[in-house]
Protein backbone atom coordinates (compact mmCIF):
# COMPACT_ATOMS: atom_id res chain seq x y z
CA UNK A 1 0.00 0.00 0.00
CA UNK A 2 2.73 2.41 0.70
CA UNK A 3 3.75 2.50 -3.09
CA UNK A 4 0.08 3.78 -3.67
CA UNK A 5 -0.33 7.07 -5.61
CA UNK A 6 -3.40 9.33 -3.47
CA UNK A 7 -5.55 8.87 -6.47
CA UNK A 8 -4.97 5.12 -6.36
CA UNK A 9 -5.54 4.49 -2.68
CA UNK A 10 -8.86 6.71 -3.33
CA UNK A 11 -10.01 4.47 -6.14
CA UNK A 12 -9.65 1.09 -4.17
CA UNK A 13 -10.53 3.01 -0.57
CA UNK A 14 -14.23 3.63 -2.91
CA UNK A 15 -14.18 0.03 -4.10
CA UNK A 16 -13.57 -1.35 -0.53
CA UNK A 17 -10.40 -3.16 -1.50
CA UNK A 18 -8.95 -1.59 1.43
CA UNK A 19 -9.86 0.46 4.81
CA UNK A 20 -8.61 3.89 5.66
CA UNK A 21 -7.97 2.10 8.88
CA UNK A 22 -5.80 -0.45 7.12
CA UNK A 23 -4.25 2.01 5.07
CA UNK A 24 -3.57 3.93 8.13
CA UNK A 25 -2.05 1.28 10.03
CA UNK A 26 0.60 0.52 7.43
CA UNK A 27 1.78 4.16 7.09
CA UNK A 28 1.98 4.22 10.94
CA UNK A 29 3.97 0.90 11.04
CA UNK A 30 6.21 2.94 8.28
CA UNK A 31 6.44 5.84 10.57
CA UNK A 32 7.64 3.29 13.52
CA UNK A 33 10.72 1.76 11.85
CA UNK A 34 11.61 4.43 9.72
CA UNK A 35 10.87 7.71 11.28
CA UNK A 36 13.60 7.91 13.24
CA UNK A 37 16.12 7.05 10.82
CA UNK A 38 14.48 9.80 8.71
CA UNK A 39 13.88 12.27 11.68
CA UNK A 40 11.00 14.04 9.66
CA UNK A 41 8.53 14.31 11.91
CA UNK A 42 8.59 16.07 15.03
CA UNK A 43 5.44 14.88 16.55
CA UNK A 44 3.53 12.08 15.52
CA UNK A 45 -0.50 11.81 16.04
CA UNK A 46 -0.80 7.78 16.07
CA UNK A 47 -4.03 7.94 17.92
CA UNK A 48 -5.60 10.63 16.31
CA UNK A 49 -4.62 9.30 12.87
CA UNK A 50 -6.25 6.05 13.97
CA UNK A 51 -9.23 7.99 14.81
CA UNK A 52 -9.70 9.71 11.85
CA UNK A 53 -9.35 6.86 9.45
CA UNK A 54 -12.04 5.14 11.64
CA UNK A 55 -14.34 8.36 10.85
CA UNK A 56 -13.51 7.96 7.10
CA UNK A 57 -14.22 4.38 7.51
CA UNK A 58 -18.01 4.98 8.34
CA UNK A 59 -18.03 8.23 5.51
CA UNK A 60 -16.90 5.07 2.89
CA UNK A 61 -19.48 3.36 4.35
CA UNK A 62 -22.36 5.25 4.08
CA UNK A 63 -21.63 7.05 0.79
CA UNK A 64 -20.53 10.25 2.21
CA UNK A 65 -16.66 10.02 1.10
CA UNK A 66 -15.11 13.72 0.99
CA UNK A 67 -12.29 14.76 -1.78
CA UNK A 68 -9.19 12.94 0.81
CA UNK A 69 -11.29 10.83 2.79
CA UNK A 70 -8.81 8.50 4.64
CA UNK A 71 -5.74 9.44 2.93
CA UNK A 72 -3.36 10.00 5.57
CA UNK A 73 -0.98 13.17 5.23
CA UNK A 74 2.14 15.03 6.86
CA UNK A 75 0.65 18.84 8.47
CA UNK A 76 4.19 20.94 7.92
CA UNK A 77 5.13 22.00 12.21
CA UNK A 78 4.64 25.26 11.01
CA UNK A 79 0.76 25.09 10.87
CA UNK A 80 -1.20 25.46 13.86
CA UNK A 81 -3.17 22.30 15.32
CA UNK A 82 -5.44 22.47 17.53
CA UNK A 83 -4.63 20.60 20.65
CA UNK A 84 -1.51 19.52 19.16
CA UNK A 85 2.10 20.49 19.69
CA UNK A 86 3.20 23.22 17.26
CA UNK A 87 6.69 24.61 17.18
CA UNK A 88 8.01 26.08 14.29
CA UNK A 89 11.31 23.89 14.80
CA UNK A 90 11.97 26.10 17.15
CA UNK A 91 13.22 25.63 21.42
CA UNK A 92 10.92 29.01 21.70
CA UNK A 93 7.74 27.06 21.07
CA UNK A 94 8.67 23.19 22.14
CA UNK A 95 5.87 22.91 24.31
CA UNK A 96 3.36 25.32 22.32
CA UNK A 97 0.17 23.58 22.21
CA UNK A 98 -2.70 26.18 19.80
CA UNK A 99 -6.02 26.40 20.86
CA UNK A 100 -7.29 26.86 16.93
CA UNK A 101 -6.51 25.27 14.02
CA UNK A 102 -4.95 27.09 11.05
CA UNK A 103 -7.42 27.47 7.68
CA UNK A 104 -5.11 25.09 5.77
CA UNK A 105 -4.91 22.22 8.70
CA UNK A 106 -8.82 22.59 8.79
CA UNK A 107 -9.37 22.35 5.20
CA UNK A 108 -7.40 18.86 5.25
CA UNK A 109 -9.37 18.04 7.92
CA UNK A 110 -12.86 19.28 6.64
CA UNK A 111 -11.89 16.92 3.37
CA UNK A 112 -11.66 13.82 5.41
CA UNK A 113 -7.31 13.95 5.40
CA UNK A 114 -6.10 11.75 8.00
CA UNK A 115 -2.98 13.40 10.42
CA UNK A 116 -0.28 11.38 10.91
CA UNK A 117 1.74 14.00 12.52
CA UNK A 118 3.42 17.41 12.24
CA UNK A 119 6.74 17.34 9.97
CA UNK A 120 10.54 18.81 10.95
CA UNK A 121 11.70 21.99 8.87
CA UNK A 122 14.27 25.10 9.49
CA UNK A 123 13.64 26.59 12.48
CA UNK A 124 10.94 29.44 11.86
CA UNK A 125 11.50 28.09 8.30
CA UNK A 126 14.27 29.89 7.73
CA UNK A 127 17.17 27.43 5.96
CA UNK A 128 17.85 25.57 3.09
CA UNK A 129 18.59 22.30 4.36
CA UNK A 130 16.26 22.20 7.49
CA UNK A 131 19.90 21.88 9.26
CA UNK A 132 18.54 24.72 11.76
CA UNK A 133 15.74 22.60 13.08
CA UNK A 134 15.69 22.47 17.19
CA UNK A 135 15.17 18.90 16.85
CA UNK A 136 17.55 17.76 14.04
CA UNK A 137 17.53 17.54 10.88
CA UNK A 138 15.48 14.89 8.24
CA UNK A 139 16.85 13.27 6.23
CA UNK A 140 16.98 12.47 2.28
CA UNK A 141 15.55 8.53 1.32
CA UNK A 142 17.47 8.34 -1.31
CA UNK A 143 20.44 7.18 -0.94
CA UNK A 144 19.79 6.77 2.58
CA UNK A 145 23.28 5.88 3.48
CA UNK A 146 24.81 8.41 2.80
CA UNK A 147 22.92 10.95 4.75
CA UNK A 148 21.88 13.68 2.38
CA UNK A 149 19.76 16.78 3.08
CA UNK A 150 16.03 16.52 2.19
CA UNK A 151 16.27 20.30 1.44
CA UNK A 152 14.39 23.11 3.42
CA UNK A 153 12.71 24.21 4.76
CA UNK A 154 10.11 21.67 3.87
CA UNK A 155 12.07 19.37 4.56
CA UNK A 156 10.31 16.47 6.95
CA UNK A 157 7.60 17.53 4.26
CA UNK A 158 9.86 15.57 1.63
CA UNK A 159 11.39 13.16 3.30
CA UNK A 160 7.94 11.78 4.78
CA UNK A 161 6.92 11.91 1.23
CA UNK A 162 9.68 10.45 -0.47
CA UNK A 163 10.03 7.94 2.06
CA UNK A 164 6.43 6.64 1.99
CA UNK A 165 5.63 7.86 5.52
CA UNK A 166 3.02 9.87 4.55
CA UNK A 167 1.02 10.34 1.01
CA UNK A 168 1.37 13.54 0.61
CA UNK A 169 2.29 16.49 2.77
CA UNK A 170 1.78 20.44 3.01
CA UNK A 171 5.01 23.17 2.56
CA UNK A 172 5.56 26.76 3.09
CA UNK A 173 7.21 28.33 0.56
CA UNK A 174 8.86 31.58 1.00
CA UNK A 175 12.03 31.64 -1.09
CA UNK A 176 11.54 28.08 -2.98
CA UNK A 177 10.84 25.84 0.43
CA UNK A 178 8.31 23.94 -1.48
CA UNK A 179 10.48 23.89 -4.51
CA UNK A 180 13.62 22.99 -4.04
CA UNK A 181 13.34 20.34 -1.41
CA UNK A 182 11.12 18.99 -3.93
CA UNK A 183 13.21 18.99 -6.44
CA UNK A 184 16.34 17.50 -4.87
CA UNK A 185 13.66 14.30 -3.44
CA UNK A 186 11.93 13.29 -6.20
CA UNK A 187 9.03 15.23 -5.73
CA UNK A 188 6.55 17.79 -7.35
CA UNK A 189 6.00 20.65 -4.95
CA UNK A 190 4.07 23.33 -6.20
CA UNK A 191 3.91 27.02 -4.88
CA UNK A 192 0.87 28.64 -5.29
CA UNK A 193 -0.24 32.26 -6.34
CA UNK A 194 0.76 34.45 -3.66
CA UNK A 195 -2.91 34.40 -1.93
CA UNK A 196 -4.43 31.09 -3.32
CA UNK A 197 -4.16 29.57 0.26
CA UNK A 198 -4.43 31.22 3.74
CA UNK A 199 -1.75 31.71 5.45
CA UNK A 200 -4.13 32.11 8.97
CA UNK A 201 -2.68 30.52 11.91
CA UNK A 202 0.79 29.56 9.64
CA UNK A 203 3.90 30.72 11.91
CA UNK A 204 4.98 33.62 10.50
CA UNK A 205 8.51 34.08 8.64
CA UNK A 206 8.18 36.88 6.08
CA UNK A 207 4.52 37.64 5.43
CA UNK A 208 4.79 39.31 1.81
CA UNK A 209 6.01 36.27 0.73
CA UNK A 210 4.99 33.01 2.80
CA UNK A 211 2.62 31.04 0.53
CA UNK A 212 1.47 27.08 1.45
CA UNK A 213 1.36 24.78 -0.96
CA UNK A 214 1.02 20.89 -1.42
CA UNK A 215 4.01 18.35 -1.74
CA UNK A 216 2.65 14.94 -3.34
CA UNK A 217 4.72 12.35 -5.81
CA UNK A 218 2.46 13.07 -8.51
CA UNK A 219 1.00 16.26 -10.56
CA UNK A 220 -2.26 15.09 -10.23
CA UNK A 221 -1.78 14.20 -6.22
CA UNK A 222 -0.63 17.61 -5.62
CA UNK A 223 -3.46 19.57 -8.22
CA UNK A 224 -6.40 17.21 -5.82
CA UNK A 225 -4.35 18.57 -2.82
CA UNK A 226 -4.30 22.05 -4.05
CA UNK A 227 -8.33 22.05 -5.00
CA UNK A 228 -8.02 21.14 -0.92
CA UNK A 229 -6.06 24.05 0.30
CA UNK A 230 -7.12 26.84 -1.72
CA UNK A 231 -9.63 29.48 -1.34
CA UNK A 232 -11.00 32.63 -0.06
CA UNK A 233 -10.28 33.54 4.22
CA UNK A 234 -11.84 36.07 5.77
CA UNK A 235 -9.34 35.91 8.31
CA UNK A 236 -6.79 36.19 6.20
CA UNK A 237 -6.19 40.41 4.73
CA UNK A 238 -4.22 39.19 1.75
CA UNK A 239 -5.98 36.25 0.23
CA UNK A 240 -7.22 35.97 -2.65
CA UNK A 241 -11.13 35.69 -3.97
CA UNK A 242 -9.66 32.65 -6.27
CA UNK A 243 -10.19 29.10 -5.97
CA UNK A 244 -8.46 26.06 -7.56
CA UNK A 245 -10.76 23.49 -8.32
CA UNK A 246 -9.37 21.01 -10.74
CA UNK A 247 -10.49 17.96 -12.23
CA UNK A 248 -8.00 15.29 -11.97
CA UNK A 249 -6.45 13.31 -13.97
CA UNK A 250 -5.50 16.76 -15.38
CA UNK A 251 -6.16 17.53 -18.88
CA UNK A 252 -2.77 17.78 -21.35
CA UNK A 253 -2.38 21.48 -22.47
CA UNK A 254 0.01 20.07 -25.35
CA UNK A 255 -0.52 17.88 -28.28
CA UNK A 256 -3.02 16.78 -30.91
CA UNK A 257 -2.87 19.84 -32.45
CA UNK A 258 -2.90 22.49 -28.90
CA UNK A 259 -0.01 24.98 -29.23
CA UNK A 260 1.49 26.95 -26.42
CA UNK A 261 4.77 29.49 -26.29
CA UNK A 262 7.12 28.56 -23.52
CA UNK A 263 9.64 30.35 -22.39
CA UNK A 264 13.20 30.24 -21.19
CA UNK A 265 15.13 32.88 -19.31
CA UNK A 266 17.98 34.14 -21.25
CA UNK A 267 19.76 35.62 -17.95
CA UNK A 268 19.97 32.09 -16.78
CA UNK A 269 21.73 30.97 -19.53
CA UNK A 270 25.36 31.91 -17.92
CA UNK A 271 24.34 30.28 -14.50
CA UNK A 272 26.37 27.95 -13.41
CA UNK A 273 24.49 24.48 -13.00
CA UNK A 274 25.51 20.57 -13.41
CA UNK A 275 26.15 19.06 -15.97
CA UNK A 276 23.34 16.44 -15.22
CA UNK A 277 20.73 19.44 -14.92
CA UNK A 278 22.15 20.88 -18.12
CA UNK A 279 21.08 17.68 -20.11
CA UNK A 280 17.85 16.92 -18.07
CA UNK A 281 16.94 20.83 -18.85
CA UNK A 282 17.81 20.24 -22.51
CA UNK A 283 16.12 16.88 -22.81
CA UNK A 284 12.60 18.21 -21.31
CA UNK A 285 12.69 20.99 -23.22
CA UNK A 286 13.44 19.20 -26.25
CA UNK A 287 10.53 16.66 -25.38
CA UNK A 288 7.81 19.94 -25.03
CA UNK A 289 8.77 20.77 -29.02
CA UNK A 290 7.97 17.63 -29.76
CA UNK A 291 4.65 17.75 -28.78
CA UNK A 292 3.56 21.26 -30.23
CA UNK A 293 5.68 23.83 -27.28
CA UNK A 294 6.85 26.79 -29.56
CA UNK A 295 10.02 27.73 -27.30
CA UNK A 296 10.70 31.53 -26.85
CA UNK A 297 13.68 32.81 -25.33
CA UNK A 298 12.86 36.01 -22.73
CA UNK A 299 14.33 38.20 -20.83
CA UNK A 300 14.18 39.07 -16.63
CA UNK A 301 16.85 41.76 -16.32
CA UNK A 302 16.84 41.52 -12.76
CA UNK A 303 16.49 38.07 -11.97
CA UNK A 304 20.15 38.05 -11.09
CA UNK A 305 19.53 40.74 -8.48
CA UNK A 306 16.46 38.63 -6.74
CA UNK A 307 18.78 36.82 -4.32
CA UNK A 308 20.13 40.21 -3.04
CA UNK A 309 16.60 41.18 -2.57
CA UNK A 310 15.17 38.51 -0.91
CA UNK A 311 17.15 38.07 1.57
CA UNK A 312 16.96 41.74 2.85
CA UNK A 313 13.75 42.00 1.99
CA UNK A 314 12.38 38.56 4.07
CA UNK A 315 14.90 39.28 7.25
CA UNK A 316 13.34 42.76 7.51
CA UNK A 317 9.79 40.81 7.98
CA UNK A 318 11.68 38.33 9.94
CA UNK A 319 12.34 40.86 12.47
CA UNK A 320 9.17 42.11 12.41
CA UNK A 321 7.34 38.94 12.92
CA UNK A 322 9.44 37.36 15.38
CA UNK A 323 9.27 40.53 17.65
CA UNK A 324 6.55 38.84 19.39
CA UNK A 325 8.41 35.99 20.91
CA UNK A 326 9.36 38.08 24.10
CA UNK A 327 8.57 35.54 26.68
CA UNK A 328 5.72 36.98 28.20
CA UNK A 329 2.51 35.92 26.36
CA UNK A 330 3.51 32.42 24.98
CA UNK A 331 6.64 30.32 24.35
CA UNK A 332 9.91 29.74 26.00
CA UNK A 333 10.76 32.26 29.32
CA UNK A 334 13.59 32.68 30.44
CA UNK A 335 14.02 34.93 33.76
CA UNK A 336 16.01 38.10 34.16
CA UNK A 337 16.90 40.43 36.75
CA UNK A 338 14.29 42.65 35.05
CA UNK A 339 12.32 42.84 31.99
CA UNK A 340 14.90 43.95 29.18
CA UNK A 341 17.05 41.39 30.44
CA UNK A 342 14.26 38.71 30.70
CA UNK A 343 13.64 39.91 27.13
CA UNK A 344 17.51 39.51 25.95
CA UNK A 345 18.07 35.88 27.80
CA UNK A 346 14.51 34.86 26.37
CA UNK A 347 15.52 35.52 22.69
CA UNK A 348 19.42 34.42 23.08
CA UNK A 349 18.44 30.94 24.44
CA UNK A 350 14.49 30.53 22.63
CA UNK A 351 16.11 31.50 18.84
CA UNK A 352 19.07 29.34 17.04
CA UNK A 353 21.95 31.12 14.93
CA UNK A 354 19.98 31.23 12.07
CA UNK A 355 16.68 33.32 13.24
CA UNK A 356 19.14 35.54 14.83
CA UNK A 357 21.03 36.54 12.09
CA UNK A 358 18.36 36.88 9.88
CA UNK A 359 16.31 39.27 12.77
CA UNK A 360 19.80 41.28 13.03
CA UNK A 361 20.23 41.57 9.59
CA UNK A 362 16.50 42.68 9.33
CA UNK A 363 16.62 45.11 12.08
CA UNK A 364 19.32 46.84 10.69
CA UNK A 365 18.30 47.30 7.07
CA UNK A 366 14.68 49.02 8.86
CA UNK A 367 16.72 51.24 10.71
CA UNK A 368 16.40 55.14 10.10
CA UNK A 369 20.22 55.07 8.76
CA UNK A 370 19.70 51.77 6.06
CA UNK A 371 16.05 52.04 5.27
CA UNK A 372 16.31 53.81 2.13
CA UNK A 373 19.45 52.74 1.24
CA UNK A 374 19.00 48.67 1.42
CA UNK A 375 15.42 48.39 2.32
CA UNK A 376 13.66 50.71 -0.60
CA UNK A 377 15.95 49.67 -2.90
CA UNK A 378 14.88 45.74 -2.30
CA UNK A 379 11.20 47.04 -2.58
CA UNK A 380 12.03 48.25 -6.23
CA UNK A 381 14.05 45.53 -7.80
CA UNK A 382 11.33 43.25 -6.04
CA UNK A 383 8.64 45.50 -8.16
CA UNK A 384 10.92 45.48 -11.25
CA UNK A 385 11.39 41.50 -11.09
CA UNK A 386 7.44 41.27 -11.05
CA UNK A 387 7.22 43.77 -13.93
CA UNK A 388 9.64 41.81 -15.78
CA UNK A 389 7.72 38.67 -15.79
CA UNK A 390 4.29 40.72 -16.81
CA UNK A 391 6.55 41.70 -19.87
CA UNK A 392 7.94 38.02 -20.43
CA UNK A 393 4.30 36.84 -20.40
CA UNK A 394 3.23 38.77 -22.90
CA UNK A 395 5.42 37.12 -25.15
CA UNK A 396 4.80 33.05 -23.72
CA UNK A 397 2.00 31.55 -21.55
CA UNK A 398 4.36 30.26 -19.16
CA UNK A 399 8.17 29.78 -18.73
CA UNK A 400 10.39 26.28 -17.16
CA UNK A 401 13.59 26.79 -15.90
CA UNK A 402 16.34 24.72 -13.61
CA UNK A 403 14.81 24.19 -10.21
CA UNK A 404 18.45 23.75 -8.32
CA UNK A 405 22.02 23.80 -9.90
CA UNK A 406 22.51 20.64 -8.61
CA UNK A 407 21.14 17.27 -6.70
CA UNK A 408 21.52 17.07 -2.92
CA UNK A 409 24.29 17.26 -1.32
CA UNK A 410 25.37 16.06 2.02
CA UNK A 411 23.78 17.48 5.79
CA UNK A 412 27.28 17.65 6.59
CA UNK A 413 28.42 19.77 3.44
CA UNK A 414 30.74 22.82 5.27
CA UNK A 415 28.71 26.01 3.84
CA UNK A 416 28.92 29.15 4.81
CA UNK A 417 25.72 31.25 5.18
CA UNK A 418 26.36 32.81 1.95
CA UNK A 419 26.53 29.74 -0.25
CA UNK A 420 23.04 28.04 1.66
CA UNK A 421 21.77 31.62 0.54
CA UNK A 422 22.94 30.79 -2.98
CA UNK A 423 21.19 27.58 -3.28
CA UNK A 424 17.84 29.99 -3.61
CA UNK A 425 18.75 31.12 -6.55
CA UNK A 426 16.72 29.84 -9.23
CA UNK A 427 13.46 29.65 -6.63
CA UNK A 428 13.24 33.16 -5.07
CA UNK A 429 12.36 35.16 -7.68
CA UNK A 430 8.63 33.79 -7.85
CA UNK A 431 8.01 34.56 -4.59
CA UNK A 432 8.91 37.88 -5.03
CA UNK A 433 6.58 38.50 -8.02
CA UNK A 434 4.03 36.41 -6.04
CA UNK A 435 3.54 33.91 -9.12
CA UNK A 436 2.92 30.05 -9.20
CA UNK A 437 5.54 27.96 -9.93
CA UNK A 438 5.41 24.23 -9.81
CA UNK A 439 8.75 21.55 -9.55
CA UNK A 440 8.50 18.48 -11.07
CA UNK A 441 10.85 15.23 -11.95
CA UNK A 442 13.35 15.85 -14.78
CA UNK A 443 15.01 12.86 -14.48
CA UNK A 444 18.42 10.96 -12.35
CA UNK A 445 21.74 12.86 -11.99
CA UNK A 446 24.38 9.87 -13.40
CA UNK A 447 24.36 9.19 -9.71
CA UNK A 448 20.97 8.40 -9.65
CA UNK A 449 19.48 11.05 -7.60
CA UNK A 450 16.87 13.09 -8.78
CA UNK A 451 16.59 16.46 -10.04
CA UNK A 452 13.79 19.25 -10.62
CA UNK A 453 12.68 22.11 -13.24
CA UNK A 454 9.84 24.34 -12.31
CA UNK A 455 7.02 25.87 -14.20
CA UNK A 456 6.37 28.98 -13.92
CA UNK A 457 3.23 31.26 -14.96
CA UNK A 458 1.09 34.67 -14.14
CA UNK A 459 -0.49 35.04 -11.35
CA UNK A 460 -3.80 33.01 -10.91
CA UNK A 461 -2.30 30.18 -14.00
CA UNK A 462 -1.62 28.02 -11.76
CA UNK A 463 -3.95 25.50 -13.39
CA UNK A 464 -1.62 25.86 -16.13
CA UNK A 465 1.26 25.65 -14.62
CA UNK A 466 0.39 22.26 -13.26
CA UNK A 467 -0.81 20.82 -16.32
CA UNK A 468 2.67 21.85 -18.69
CA UNK A 469 4.34 20.42 -15.33
CA UNK A 470 2.33 17.03 -15.57
CA UNK A 471 4.09 16.52 -19.60
CA UNK A 472 7.47 17.20 -17.98
CA UNK A 473 6.40 14.21 -15.46
CA UNK A 474 5.34 12.07 -17.78
CA UNK A 475 8.80 12.72 -20.31
CA UNK A 476 10.71 11.64 -17.19
CA UNK A 477 9.22 8.91 -15.84
CA UNK A 478 10.65 9.22 -12.75
CA UNK A 479 9.76 6.07 -10.02
CA UNK A 480 9.33 7.57 -7.28
CA UNK A 481 8.19 4.96 -5.30
CA UNK A 482 9.12 4.78 -1.41
CA UNK A 483 9.80 0.92 -1.46
CA UNK A 484 12.22 1.79 -4.67
CA UNK A 485 14.01 4.97 -3.43
CA UNK A 486 14.92 3.11 -0.04
CA UNK A 487 14.81 -0.37 -1.70
CA UNK A 488 12.34 -1.63 0.70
Amino acid sequence: MIDLTIHEALEKLKSGEISATELTRAYLDRIEKYGDELNCYITRTSERALADAAESDKHYADGTARALEGIPIGMKDLFATRGIRTTAASRMLENFVPEYESTVSQKFIDSGSVLLGKTNLDEFAMGTFSKTSYFGAPVNPWHLSDKLTAGGSSGGSTSAVAGGLCMGATGTDTGGSIRFPSAITGLVGMKPTYGLCSRWGCVAFASSLDTPGPIARTVDDAALMLSVMAGHDDKDSTSESAGFNAHTPLEPILGDGKKLRVGVIRELNDVQISDDMKKLFNDRIADLKSIGAEIVEVSIPNILDALAAYYIIAPAEASSNLARYDGMRYGLRVEGSDLIDTYKKTRAAGFGDEVQRRMIVGTAVLSSESYEVYFMQAARVRRMIADSFNAAFKQCDLIVCPTSAGPAQPLDSDLTPLEYYALDMFTVAMNLAGIPACSVPAGLAQNGLPLGVQVVGKRFDDLRVMQLAKHIEQFAGVDNRPTKIMGK
